[in-house]
């Protein structure tokens, strides 16, 4: 069974905690069913406050919380529109960091698709716009290469400035 090689100090993993582990903020970003789905509906166009709530099978408040959570961290941005006769509203649009999240969400779709569906496939096939063929979401090598759990290794980040260090150096020391 594959692992990814943890390399230097991270190599003795009772010796380091993944104090500030990537992973773990961004669950707590977009760690529940409903955000992640009120994404998913964002990809697929939707806007309106409306239509999130019903397309996610959510109620309003749930719907309320979870969109302005999204717009507070920066995936989605409040644009103010107002139709005729009608009060000032807000819609929700995509933000840089809203579409980064994209491959993490589809990689989601695609490994649901893959185990949970009962050996048929997604309901939805995931195409290229111009060409129609088949997209997959994959980790690859800067070379270009697609890689495996086992290719893959960890190692501490460089400092972004001289007095900062790594939790598994500190806790190495």
């Amino acid at each position: 069974m594959g692992a990814i090689h943890l390399e230097g100090a991270l190599a003795d993993r009772d010796a380091w905690r993944a104090t500030r582990c990537s992973i773990g903020k961004a669950m707590e970003v977009i760690g529940t069913r409903s955000a992640m789905l009120i994404m998913r509906e964002a990809y697929y166009g939707t806007t309106r406050f409306d239509d999130f709530a019903s397309r996610v099978g959510i109620t309003e408040a749930v719907a309320s919380a979870r969109l302005r959570e999204l717009a507070d961290t920066g995936l989605l941005e409040r644009s103010p529109y107002r139709e005729p006769g009608q009060r000032t509203r807000h819609e929700y649009l995509l933000t840089e960091m809203g579409r980064d999240l994209l491959p993490a969400v589809l990689a989601l779709m695609q490994w649901g698709d893959k185990y949970l569906q009962d050996g048929s496939g997604g309901p939805l096939s995931l195409v290229e716009n111009g060409t129609g063929d088949p997209v997959r979401v994959e980790v690859r090598g800067s070379s270009g290469s697609a890689l495996e759990l086992e290719d893959l290794r960890v190692r501490v980040a460089r400092p972004r400035d001289p007095d900062e260090v790594g939790d598994a150096e500190r806790q190495r020391r």
